[in-house]
C-alpha cells in the first residue's frame, strides 16, 4: 500500500505473528508494509498517523477486531488481540525475544522433521502454543530412539504426533479454520 512502511517484520500492525508465516518462511510475503495489497488495517493506521501496532491507537479496540479471529487464511488469526495485547503488556522486545525463540523452534522443525507436507501445521502449532509447551514437545521429538537413521516421513508424523498431543491436552485445534464457502 503506497505510503505505508514499518519496521517490524515479526509481529504485524493487526497482531499476526509473521516470524511464524508460512507464506513469508516461503518468500511469499514481504511482510506489511513492503508493498503487499492493500489493507483496512494498514489504511486505518495511515489515518491514525501511521502506528506501527494497533493497540497504540486510542481507539484500539475497535470495530475492525469484533470477528478478526474467526477466521484464518494462510496465518491463523486466533491469537491477535492476545498476541498484541501481550506485546502491549510485555514490552514489544520482550515479545520478541520470545517471538525468536518459536523461530528457532520452527527452523528446527522444519529442518529436521518436515517430510514436505508440515511446514503449515508446524507454523500452525508454533503460532498457537506456548513456549513452555513447545520446549517440552521438542525434548519429545529429540528423544525417538535412533531417530538420526530413521526415514523422515516416520520422523515427520512422529513429531506431529507429539505436537498434536501437547495441543489437545490444551484444547488447541491445529487445523486452520477456514471459512465456508456458501
Amino acid at each position: 500500500m503506497k505510503g505505508f512502511e514499518r519496521k517490524d517484520q515479526l509481529l504485524s500492525l493487526c497482531g499476526l505473528n509473521c516470524g511464524l508465516c508460512s507464506m513469508r518462511l516461503g518468500g511469499h510475503c514481504g511482510g506489511c508494509g513492503n508493498g503487499n495489497q492493500s489493507c483496512k488495517i494498514a489504511r486505518c493506521s495511515l489515518e491514525h498517523g501511521g502506528l506501527e501496532y494497533c493497540f497504540e491507537c486510542k481507539e484500539y479496540p475497535c470495530g475492525i477486531y469484533e470477528q478478526i479471529e474467526a477466521f484464518d487464511s494462510f496465518i491463523t488469526h486466533r491469537n491477535q488481540k492476545s498476541d498484541l495485547n501481550k506485546a502491549k503488556r510485555i514490552g514489544i522486545h520482550a515479545y520478541h525475544c520470545e517471538q525468536r525463540e518459536k523461530i528457532e523452534i520452527l527452523e528446527y522443525l522444519l529442518t529436521n522433521y518436515n517430510d514436505g507436507r508440515k511446514k503449515s501445521m508446524f507454523c500452525l502449532a508454533v503460532n498457537l502454543m506456548g513456549l513452555s509447551d513447545l520446549r517440552e514437545a521438542v525434548k519429545q521429538i529429540q528423544q525417538m530412539n535412533g531417530s538420526e537413521k530413521r526415514p523422515i516421513k516416520e520422523k515427520s508424523a512422529y513429531a506431529a504426533k507429539i505436537l498434536q498431543s501437547i495441543a489437545k491436552q490444551r484444547n488447541i485445534k491445529l487445523k486452520l479454520n477456514k471459512k465456508k464457502k456458501i
